[in-house]
């Protein structure tokens, strides 16, 4: 009896280990999004799914660090851009200077993000590449049933 069950759950982990499923990518606002099943990623999620290639996941660390810089340049200089125009709306004196500030973060921002959706991209390339074809298609379902004193797994493809 041990002997199946092991054998049972060696069979799942197998075919859970072959059905990799490729990442598709959407341009969506100059920034690419990245989804598996539908389901929209993360960067720190791609990340994860990228550590069985190698090249792909290092090349998605750099990018990932282009993310972060990008966005916390352009969420400093979005602060500086809204402070002065909120102020001139209550009807303060903006310093429009800040303003300068922030549109020049805003500016510096843009190509980082940039280089950020190239190197993503093409890791999600050289990982999609390295999936064999025929596994994406294959995608079982396993179930475990129990009925009274009778218990058994159902596999459905």
């Amino acid at each position: 009896m041990k002997k199946l069950i092991l054998s049972i759950v060696f069979c799942i982990v197998a075919f859970s280990s072959i059905n990799a499923q490729k990442i598709e990518m959407k341009k969506s606002f100059g920034e690419n999004m990245f989804y598996q099943n539908d389901k929209k990623l993360k960067p720190s999620q791609l990340t994860e799914l990228l550590k069985s290639n190698t090249e792909a996941f290092d090349l998605m660390k750099s990018a990932k660090s282009n993310y972060t810089w990008a966005t916390v340049l352009g969420g400093a200089g979005g602060a500086l851009v809204g402070f002065p125009i909120g102020t001139a709306i209550g009807g303060g004196d903006a310093k429009w200077e800040l303003a300068g500030a922030g549109a020049a973060l805003i500016l510096v921002a843009i190509p980082i993000l940039n280089n950020y959706n190239k190197k993503a991209k093409k890791a999600v390339e050289i990982y999609n590449n390295g999936i064999p074809s025929v596994s994406s298609s294959f995608n079982p379902e396993f179930n475990f049933n129990i009925k009274g004193t009778n218990m058994g797994i159902s596999m459905s493809f």
